[in-house]
């Protein structure tokens, strides 16, 4: 176990445009002073700026915990792209093919990806329009592939969907493609847990779902969105931070990430959470895992 100074979080989106006001940063200090939220440029960020901040503007030992997927299923069948000879072998070298496909894609975007003749099969794109290897042949439900890191998610009391879903507010796989090709791109900056292990110094990337954040905070039932000042300054002293200055409304990628950064500043020094039962040396290579799915 080591120790971290600060804890940045990022709420991330994987939507088309060179600016997202989907992109949220905040920083917690070590210390336990309450979580700051990270000014954006005018008409939000543009992910490579969240890129360059990762690669050279974080203090040395920050853990990052990142609101997207780091992988795709692969366990249930082997391969991430069963069927398709170049399925990648592992995690590292999934996001090289998202990136190598989507070079001409700019503002790390992913359509080349969930565009391409034969890679476009395996995602739900629309109501209308599902690949048809989404599902595998004897899938117990329609809610396409899910990796064992999200299956333990489901255990937990969340509900998160498939990172092969591109459809509703609710799906992440734009995210995590884009994510992957920011990962890529940092493969030299920055640890990402548990596909790397974790250095003994030195930024690391961990995947976390604000659902679970969310929980800790002491947020139950089907609600996990807090949108008001109020309701994210009970969710803060449940995590043991200080409140945050403002009364009203505040935009839910303001609160998940303050929240969060909250969050795993109280749970990032805890063994139990670096050691998750389902977590093994193979699962680790091929789909990560999220950070706080035990």
């Amino acid at each position: 176990m080591r120790d971290f100074t600060h804890y940045l979080a990022i709420d991330w989106s994987g939507a088309k445009g060179a600016r997202q006001k989907g992109i949220a940063l905040s920083l917690a200090e070590g210390t336990g002073s309450a979580p700051v939220l990270v000014e954006p440029p005018r008409g939000g960020w543009a992910r490579k700026e969240v890129l360059a901040i990762l690669r050279d503007d974080i203090p040395r030992d920050t853990l990052v915990g990142m609101d997207l997927g780091i992988s795709l299923p692969f366990q249930d069948a082997g391969a991430f792209f069963p069927h398709w000879n170049d399925s990648p072998k592992d995690a590292k070298s999934l996001w090289a093919l998202i990136d190598q496909v989507c070079s001409d894609d700019p503002n790390l975007e992913c359509g080349s990806f969930v565009s391409h003749p034969q890679l476009s099969e395996y995602f739900r794109h629309s109501k209308e329009h599902l690949g048809q290897h989404f599902h595998l042949a004897d899938a117990p439900t329609r809610q396409g592939r899910f990796r064992c890191a999200e299956l333990a998610q489901r255990e937990q009391g969340v509900r998160p969907v498939s990172n092969f879903n591109l459809v509703g507010a609710a799906q992440v796989g734009k995210s995590s493609l884009t994510g992957m090709r920011m990962l890529h791109q940092l493969r030299d900056a920055v640890a990402v847990w548990p596909i790397d292990p974790l250095p003994d110094s030195g930024p690391v990337v961990v995947e976390m779902y604000t659902s679970i954040a969310a929980r800790g905070g002491g947020i139950g039932g089907a609600r996990t969105k807090l949108r008001s000042f109020e309701d994210l300054n009970v969710a803060l002293a449940q995590l043991g931070s200080p409140p945050v200055a403002g009364t009203g409304p505040i935009d839910d990628h303001s609160s998940d990430a303050l929240v969060t950064a909250a969050w795993l500043r109280k749970i990032g020094p805890d063994p139990a959470y670096w050691a998750p039962k389902g977590l093994t040396p193979e699962i680790a290579r091929t789909e990560g895992w999220t950070f706080g799915a035990l």
